[in-house]
């Protein structure tokens, strides 16, 4: 064995123990997360917000006890408690829009949409950002109703539950990105809240990584007679695009035609990345990849985000009870009507919201995800991609799969290049794509090819 090579085989073994240590202290750190989110502290949270009557977003506001405004004050204080713990590690405020009851059906007096935001900012790249909402709003069987008790136990006491316990455990870190928890108010009316928050990021100038909506985290006991306490849907659009010039989208459309792409926008990668940090980090749950941006035909408070041009998902119960949404308390036929707090399971909304709380944090450790990626190799036995170099990688890792996965079955890692060729792969037969891999093993989202080699 020459010194030369003897001296290369070294360095090759403190790379890969080099890597295999990474990979395993960035394990480690995932799993402390998911230990770390509280039962008690969402079964706490789902109470106390149960208790304050009705939260629809015309109800009183003057209230220390009952109402809306009631419950958006003490969201905001329970983040500006967690804020106190880590420092004041979170800016906490209100951020508002008003509303008119002209034009808008759902609408029974004019009012303030008042969401609570907390933002925990990133060391490094303080204006990337990723979002975990639930919202504040419940309703009765009328929407209208901003009187008769609407508990919302869990549509959507669990998921604004959920984003208070994710501030509690992610604010004892810190991150490179921007991790910012927020309760939205207005989702019955019409999707107020996060309407008002997208545009409130787009003024900001606000790169969002993604958004993570929760709304109904808590039933495992479905109407169809399903008991099911692993699996959970995640929804997301095939395309999320602000776009407006037609002869923009319709070479967008020529390109997908030809290329591929119709199903590999950047909600749905944003959709891929947590199913594939949920089959590797809590192997036990099941999540369903729903093609659609919501529910047959309805919507959530992603969608607005959506509108705008950033990727956002809905991420929620597989198997709902309708006989405990949007419902008056009651009983008739033998069945109790109303969304109330003995129908929550709380260890289930544990589990989704560590599912949220891994997926925030490998974002906001991850580097930024190339913005150029191109792709070669027509009538080639290889397939060759390119792109651009991100501050703070370390390494590179290239997808594919075949054109009819939903996810992404195949990958490689190539180290810091900027290029590589894999042969033997064809282009013909596969979807591509590539992500970037920061110092501690945490990716970028998967970066679908945005344009072609030239030769």
């Amino acid at each position: 064995m020459t010194q030369q090579y003897s001296l290369k085989l070294c360095l090759s073994v403190m790379l890969l123990f080099t890597v295999s240590l990474s990979n395993a202290q960035t394990s480690q750190q995932i799993y402390d997360i998911i230990d770390a989110v509280s039962e008690d502290r969402l079964r706490q949270d789902v109470k106390t917000l149960t208790e304050f009557g009705t939260r629809n977003t015309f109800s009183d506001t003057l209230s220390n006890t009952l109402g809306i405004g009631a419950a958006r004050r003490w969201i905001k204080k329970e983040f500006e408690t967690i804020s106190k713990n880590c420092n004041n590690c979170l800016d906490v405020f209100y951020q508002k829009d008003f509303v008119t009851k002209e034009g808008n059906r759902r609408v029974p007096h004019d009012a303030w949409v008042v969401n609570v935001v907390a933002v925990q900012k990133g060391t490094k790249y303080p204006n990337r950002y990723i979002i975990m909402s639930g919202d504040i709003d419940s309703r009765a069987s009328n929407t209208m109703d901003f009187t008769t008790d609407a508990p919302g136990a869990n549509d959507n006491a669990s998921g604004m539950a959920g984003a208070i316990e994710a501030a509690r455990v992610l604010s004892k870190y810190k991150f490179e990105s921007s991790v910012v928890y927020v309760g939205l108010s207005g989702e019955e009316q019409g999707l107020f809240g996060g309407a008002g928050l997208a545009k409130y990021a787009k003024e900001q100038g606000w790169d969002i990584i993604g958004v993570l909506n929760n709304d109904m985290i808590g039933n495992i006991e479905g109407v169809d007679g399903v008991i099911d306490n692993r699996s959970f849907r995640i929804f997301s659009e095939p395309i999320t695009t602000a776009e407006k010039d037609p002869e923009v989208l319709a070479r967008q459309a020529r390109g997908r035609r030809f290329f591929g792409g119709e199903v590999d926008g950047t909600s749905r990668q944003l959709a891929r990345y947590v199913h594939n940090s949920v089959k590797t980090y809590m192997p036990e749950m099941n999540p369903i990849m729903v093609y659609r941006l919501d529910r047959f035909g309805r919507g959530g408070h992603h969608r607005p985000f959506n509108d705008l041009g950033f990727p956002g998902i809905r991420i929620m119960e597989a198997h709902e009870n309708y006989t405990q949404q949007h419902q008056n308390i009651r009983t008739e036929n033998g069945i109790a009507y109303g969304d109330t707090f003995e129908h929550v399971n709380f260890g289930y909304a544990k589990k989704l919201t560590a599912v949220n709380a891994i997926n925030m944090a490998s974002l906001a450790w991850a580097p930024q995800a190339p913005t150029v990626v191109e792709i070669g190799g027509i009538v080639e036995p290889s397939a060759k991609l390119k792109w651009n170099s991100v501050d703070g990688a370390k390494g590179y890792k290239i997808y594919w799969r075949d054109t009819t996965s939903p996810t992404w079955d195949h990958s490689r890692y190539v180290g810091n290049v900027t290029e590589f060729t894999l042969k033997g792969i064809v282009i013909d037969n596969y979807y591509f794509g590539v992500s970037a891999v920061g110092k501690d093993g945490f990716e970028s989202i998967v970066v679908f090819p945005n344009g072609r080699i030239q030769n």
